[in-house]
């Protein structure tokens, strides 16, 4: 693999340590210190501003603006509304004063710099010692927060101790909503605070093209004497106090923002703790979750550290809160793809919620219910049935503008109903397949089977992109052609076990014709997938004879490709962006045999560049099956660390949520060898070489599974309800008693 680790950050099993800032990882750092709690995100950036390189990006999940797109080509189907997520205002901005200087880390002389994320409370705390021109020595240490508990609020404390003697010093904390959307170049908030706002410390911002209000109400503490001030998009409390040697001085701010949609009433204020007490929330609130979701790597300190900032990560980006909120490729961690989810969440995200915390992964599936209306109009603009679900959104419509992307790529509306299959297999929420599920599933296989077209070989699909995008314009694309047939073969299965009560509501939902079943099932049955005699298939028409380039020889200066090459260079050999055959057998590993994966894997991985952060858990997952641990353990670090140790180059742009939620599915189905069919787990864990001890827990139908692997034996305990399954291809239930299974009785 020609990409490599830089690290930068010291190893911490709990915590992300900085020590010693350097300028030149400034944006990478501020992905990386990140902080969300579904409701907001707010990056790492430092609270004083200054001259250092920054994207001071505070997000609102949801918040988005919309934009006008004028194609270069009138022809239909081509995306003429756009959207994108926000920036809004910064809640934590903060201007510090001591002696006449004012602290900006791009001119002060300062040391012993130290910024730390506590990955068992959420806290995020810098410090440092900041040696002033006209007042000595002074201590200086940030932290901040964002409550777990009660989402809408934000909070930060900032403590000084002057070391060689007494200065004078303001500090002014203020709410700015004057910061400018990185790809705009301006800010996108309108100052509509009325008389009453300034009476209780309150700003009020509404955006132009939704008309969705942000309400920010700031309380603080600080000794000193005290000043409020209020200007255009900006709110704040100043401070002047002396700052006597050896005395520490703390400040604090709570923050309340709250979001109403165009149409909706802000709700009433709620309560606004202090920083101690919705720190301590945070810390009782990251307790439970590690208890249960915790994955414990004995011998192996770089990936231990690894998953559990992927963890962090996760959990901090998406609980389920709002059904209308999908996960974006970035999170809330910048502004990378304009905040949009893609079809990763139903491949990549919700197996950690199905595990994990099934009521969010239930979430998930419903954003996709709620925007069924617009996946459906979608189509219709294609010339196609059913619903088309889009490449990328934050409302459900279509907000993709390059057409080789939102026209031909399948797998959106595929991976729905891949993720509708599993998560019913996993919670047996029979309710939901029968009622939302269907429908959907109804309208994709409208979809699906419209957009194929039959000849004498079969029924395929004919200028399509697949999860390789660096190919375009292909005609039976595997991956496209055997999710297509499931998804089809699925919906017909689906309808064929509802009541007759239950079949009604879909037919009067859909307006389902009788034969459109039959016809699915046609389809599948005659679904074009190439195949070779040596067990290799092709990942398109033609994709054997292109031109072979050796992937692994470019130099790493020249990633990402994206940046260096020229659009249409990239197309022209047999490299991959990533997995496209080798992700269809991730996805159903039933389906294929051992000597096809072994076959696929050494045919397909030495093509891959891994320009995607989706690629690296699907070899490291075949890898593991496949007997090759070596790879499967190098694969495994760089998914887990791919931000960490900015693998592509490109973390200062933000995180790579899809790649955070593909480093715990790489312990799970990987090392863990979990998969789930036919109504039971099944598991088969292993050790890589230097792994001493791994342990995971799974949430499988309200029943905690807890799994201990070390080098002799598997060790199984549930909580709660017993549960049946295959451990090493042996049927086995487990109770509240520890089932110790050695290896060799596999």
């Amino acid at each position: 693999m020609a990409k490599s680790a830089n690290r930068y950050f010291s190893l911490d099993m709990e915590k992300i340590v900085e020590k010693e800032f350097d300028p030149a990882h400034a944006l990478e750092s501020e992905s990386i210190f990140s902080l969300a709690n579904e409701h907001m995100g707010v990056r790492g950036y430092f609270e004083e501003g200054g001259g250092l390189n920054t994207l001071r990006g505070s997000y609102l999940g949801g918040v988005y603006e919309t934009q006008a797109h004028m194609p270069e080509s009138d022809y239909g189907g081509f995306v003429r509304q756009t959207h994108y997520m926000v920036t809004s205002a910064d809640a934590l901005a903060t201007r510090l004063v001591i002696g006449q200087e004012t602290l900006d880390l791009a001119t002060c002389a300062f040391g012993n710099f130290t910024r730390t994320l506590d990955l068992y409370t959420g806290l995020l705390s810098r410090s440092f010692l900041w040696r002033t021109r006209n007042a000595g020595r002074v201590e200086v240490r940030f932290e901040r927060l964002l409550s777990m508990k009660r989402p809408e609020l934000v909070a930060q404390r900032v403590t000084l101790c002057a070391l060689d003697m007494d200065a004078p010093t303001t500090l002014t904390l203020r709410v700015d909503g004057n910061i400018a959307h990185q790809n705009t170049g301006k800010c996108l908030w309108e100052d509509v605070s009325l008389p009453a706002h300034n009476s209780l410390a309150q700003l009020a911002l509404r955006t132009e093209s939704t008309g969705t209000t942000a309400l920010y109400t700031l309380r603080t503490a600080c000794a000193g004497t005290h000043e409020s001030l209020r200007a255009y998009r900006t709110l704040g409390e100043t401070y002047d106090f002396a700052l006597l040697r050896g005395q520490e001085i703390v400040a604090e701010r709570v923050v309340v923002v709250q979001v109403a949609h165009s149409g909706e009433e802000i709700p009433p204020l709620p309560a606004m703790p202090d920083f101690d007490t919705l720190l301590a929330e945070n810390t009782s609130h990251w307790r439970a979750f590690w208890q249960t979701c915790d994955v414990q790597i004995e011998g192996d300190p770089e990936n231990q550290q690894g998953v559990r900032y992927c963890l962090f990560q996760l959990h901090s980006t998406y609980r389920g809160l709002n059904p209308h909120d999908n996960i974006g490729a970035k999170g809330l961690t910048g502004e990378g793809y304009n905040g949009h989810a893609f079809w990763d969440t139903e491949t990549y995200c919700l197996p950690f919620f199905l595990f994990t915390d099934p009521q969010a992964a239930r979430s998930l599936l419903m954003y996709r219910y709620h925007t069924l209306a617009q996946a459906r109009e979608r189509a219709s603009a294609l010339d196609l049935k059913g619903a088309c679900y889009p490449v990328a959104t934050l409302d459900g419509t279509e907000a993709c503008t390059l057409w080789q992307h939102s026209s031909l790529q399948m797998q959106p509306s595929t991976s729905v109903a891949y993720a509708i299959r599993i998560y019913v297999e996993t919670t047996e929420d029979q309710a939901f397949l029968r009622h939302e599920g269907a429908e959907m599933l109804v309208e994709i296989a409208r979809y699906v089977l419209s957009r194929g077209g039959w000849n004498t070989e079969g029924f395929g699909f004919y200028g399509v992109m697949g999860p390789d995008e660096f190919h375009m314009m292909v005609n039976n694309d595997f991956y496209t052609n055997f999710l297509g047939m499931k998804a089809l073969r699925y919906a017909a299965d689906t309808l064929a076990k509802l009541t007759a009560e239950e079949l009604a509501l879909i037919t009067q939902k859909t307006a389902l014709a009788a034969h459109e079943p039959a016809a699915w099932r046609n389809a599948a049955e005659h679904m074009i997938v190439p195949r070779r005699e040596n067990d290799v298939f092709e990942q398109h028409d033609g994709y054997f004879r292109l031109p072979h380039i050796d992937a692994q020889a470019i130099p790493r200066e020249e990633f990402p490709l994206y940046d260096h090459w020229s659009y249409d260079r990239i197309y022209r050999t047999d490299m991959l962006k990533q997995p496209d055959v080798l992700m269809a057998m991730m996805l159903y590993p039933d389906d294929f045999t051992t000597a096809e994966k072994a076959a696929n894997y050494a045919y397909y991985a030495p093509r891959c560049i891994h320009e995607s952060s989706l690629s690296p858990s699907v070899h490291s997952i075949l890898a593991a099956e496949l007997n090759k641990p070596e790879e499967a353990l190098s694969f495994f670090g760089f998914a887990t660390r791919l931000d960490l140790d900015n693998y592509n180059r490109n973390t200062s742009e933000g995180l790579h949520l899809s790649s955070v939620a593909a480093a715990w599915m790489t312990i799970v189905e990987g090392f863990g060898g979990v998969r789930f069919g036919e109504g039971m787990l099944s598991l088969a864990p292993w050790l890589p070489v230097g792994w001493k001890r791994l342990r995971f827990t799974l949430c499988v139908r309200e029943t905690l599974l807890h799994v201990t692997v070390d080098a002799q034996a598997t060790s199984l305990r549930c909580e709660g309800a017993p549960l049946t399954v295959k451990a090493y291809g042996r049927e086995i239930t487990i109770g509240a008693e520890e089932c110790r299974i050695a290896r060799q009785e596999a």
